[in-house]
């Protein structure tokens, strides 16, 4: 007799699921057992992930393509889920993007747009299925922010400070959520092998020929375990971790002038 998947029974609704960290946290949740809710803004690469880990894993997968950054977007994909009469159990909010740039060099809409996915439709998709976590005392919310969280971030600036937002935010949401068998988790990787770099234009940095990107499933699968154990932080890789928690003892203008250091075109 085996046993039951962790998963059965429950759904989990990943944004960002087209490619990178998303893909591969959808194949965790896919592989403990649950059913799958897949958004991003583009169809085919959200059917072909759908096809491939409901056929692997045996659970099923809806993709829902919706452009969940603009104002409104988070109700807009919660109005088609409920259309189609499917529930959501565990949100793992990992859709976002950065950009490097001075701020005085980037486009304003760019930077505002980056605010609207990283944190707005964060927020807005996290107070439409918590309440019902709690009412169900299960579930819950994994949210994806970064090691740049942990201080601020001159050449990007927006995202640094929007994936501090994230990580504040899903602190004080653990907290609430204590004693109630909902869990939250913030997952905080370093330069990991994604398109986030082609698209932030990270790769021109010191920091991208200082520090070398890991693999997407191992960062994804160290997240999807924190988020199982109710792990309120998890910051990936031992030397990662050991910067953050360096961060707290720095002097600030210490601090700034390092990040501007590892910031700086290469």
């Amino acid at each position: 007799m085996t046993n039951q998947k962790r998963g059965k029974g429950q759904t989990a609704l990943v944004t960002g699921a087209s490619m990178g960290i998303g893909v591969d946290l959808a194949e965790c949740f896919a592989r403990d057992g649950y059913d799958l809710i897949l958004t991003a803004r583009t169809e085919p690469a959200l059917k072909a992930v759908a096809d491939r880990l409901s056929k692997t894993y045996g659970v099923k997968a809806a993709i829902i393509p919706e452009d969940i950054g603009k104002p409104g977007g988070g109700a807009a994909l919660a109005a088609k889920i409920k259309a189609k009469k499917l529930s959501v159990d565990v949100l793992v909010n990992n859709a976002g993007y950065g950009n490097a740039a001075p701020f005085h060099e980037s486009q304003l809409e760019t930077e505002l747009g980056m605010v609207d996915l990283n944190d707005r439709v964060l927020v807005e998709l996290t107070h439409i299925y918590w309440p019902a976590m709690l009412k169900a005392g299960r579930g819950g919310v994994l949210n994806v922010a970064s090691t740049a969280a942990f201080q601020p971030g001159p050449f990007m600036a927006v995202y640094y400070a929007s994936k501090a937002f994230v990580l504040s935010f899903s602190e004080a949401l653990w907290e609430e959520a204590n004693g109630t068998g909902v869990h939250v988790s913030c997952l905080c990787p370093g330069p990991t092998v994604s398109e986030f770099r082609a698209r932030a234009g990270t790769g021109k940095m010191r920091l991208a020929k200082s520090a070398a990107a890991v693999p997407s499933m191992p960062v994804a699968q160290a997240g999807y375990d924190a988020f199982q154990a109710n792990r309120r932080v998890l910051v990936t890789g031992a030397r990662n971790a050991f910067q953050a928690g360096l961060v707290k003892f720095l002097p600030r203008p210490m601090l700034l002038k390092a990040v501007r250091g590892l910031q700086s075109p290469a």
